[in-house]
């Protein structure tokens, strides 16, 4: 049987690197802080959906947090494909801007479920 390490692949050397590159420890900090961050922003955004302004909760609040999390899906499904190595490492900037993106929509559900003026 071959052995694996000494193949080349057609470089000029041996190549052993991952199709997209090692996930350096920084960049594992990065998205679990900025995945974390939302996280929690989205569950007190759900919370504060059914509770405030009052019990029972309004109808349109419920349906604003339903918006936000079926915007979380298509993330979640974007970042498990990405995890697998489905898709290439331009797609981690979309992820982030989503991220950014369902932050500040929380961000408008939580403003108007407190009702600020």
């Amino acid at each position: 049987m071959d052995d694996f390490t000494t193949r080349t692949y057609g470089t000029s050397g041996l190549d052993n690197r991952p199709l997209f590159g090692e996930t350096s420890a920084r960049d594992r900090i990065i998205n679990l802080a900025v995945g974390g961050f939302t996280s929690l922003v989205v569950l007190v955004t759900v919370i504060s959906s059914f509770v405030f302004p009052s019990l029972p909760p309004r109808p349109l609040n419920v349906f604003f947090a339903v918006c936000i999390l079926l915007a979380c899906g298509s993330t979640i499904v974007l970042i498990f494909w990405y995890r697998q190595g489905d898709l290439e490492p331009k797609f981690r900037n979309l992820i982030y801007y989503m991220l950014v993106s369902i932050v500040l929509l929380c961000l408008c559900a939580n403003l108007y479920f407190h009702e600020v003026r």
